[in-house]
């Protein structure tokens, strides 16, 4: 009885894993027209196999195909932008834009810090290779604007508050300290580890915890995440750049593509 019940294990878990992957590659298709349908001529970049790369509705493969620029295109990245936190000239001519969550893994992956993800992209695409890192570098050399825009899902229980412990951080002129020490904590992010952290980057405790407890940022958050919704994003991380899209924990080659072909 012992060897037939673990046989059949056995093959229930490869059936397991291709109904994952199956759902995941669905999931492209989805968020990929959903935002199709929202932004009219914009260039989409997803691709329906490898892993998949998103949390919320959003899954994409581990490589991608740079999209092409389209005629017609009624997205523009820089009239996306409100007061949020950005790296680089605030009138690069290129504009990227994160919607991003605190406690989305793939977020995670992007920002180089999940390192179980970071392993199973690389052992699919050995020349995998975190986006956000190489972002911020041209940002620094003035190449383009990176913007952080939250988009905390209803899935992800600490999302919301982590989201709000950026901006509070961002109003000491800290939000990329805080957002280094959350990503690379994902696993402790309740409130008593947010104001941990806030006092370990060297932010005014007091003036932190009182913006945290109070919800100061809670509107400015939810601003951030309608503005996403309207725009048709459905899951994280989802980057624009000027008038295209890139889904998912892309790998840096996609977007070195899309930066060539702008002139960055």
């Amino acid at each position: 009885m012992t060897k037939e019940g673990n046989s059949n294990q056995h093959l229930y878990v490869p059936v397991a894993i291709l109904v994952a992957a199956l759902i995941m590659s669905l999931s492209v298709l989805h968020v990929g027209g959903n935002i199709s349908s929202k932004l009219t001529g914009a260039a989409i970049a997803t691709t329906g196999s490898g892993s998949g790369s998103g949390s919320g509705s959003t899954g994409s493969g581990s490589t991608a195909t740079a999209p092409t620029p389209t005629s017609g295109s009624t997205i523009n990245a820089a009239d996306l932008v409100d007061d949020d936190p950005f790296l680089g000239p605030a009138d690069a001519e290129i504009v990227v834009i994160e919607f991003s969550d605190f406690e989305c893994p793939f977020c995670g992956a992007s920002a180089g810090t999940n390192q179980a993800l970071i392993d199973r992209f690389q052992s699919q695409d050995p020349n995998w290779e975190a986006a956000i890192p190489k972002l911020r570098e041209y940002a620094e050399q003035g190449r383009i604007k990176l913007v952080y825009r939250d988009f905390p899902l209803s899935i992800h229980p600490n999302a919301q508050k982590a989201a709000e412990a950026g901006q509070c951080a961002n109003d000491q002129g800290k939000f990329w300290d805080m957002h280094d020490k959350i990503f690379e904590n994902q696993q402790s992010m309740g409130i008593s580890s947010l104001k941990q952290y806030a006092g370990s980057i060297g932010l005014n405790q007091e003036t932190f915890d009182q913006c945290l407890d109070s919800g100061k940022h809670q509107d400015e958050v939810r601003d951030d995440f309608n503005a996403g919704v309207q725009l048709g994003v459905e899951g994280t991380p989802t980057f624009v750049i000027n008038d295209k899209v890139l889904v998912g924990a892309q790998p840096w080659s996609a977007f070195e593509q899309v930066l060539s072909q702008l002139g960055a």
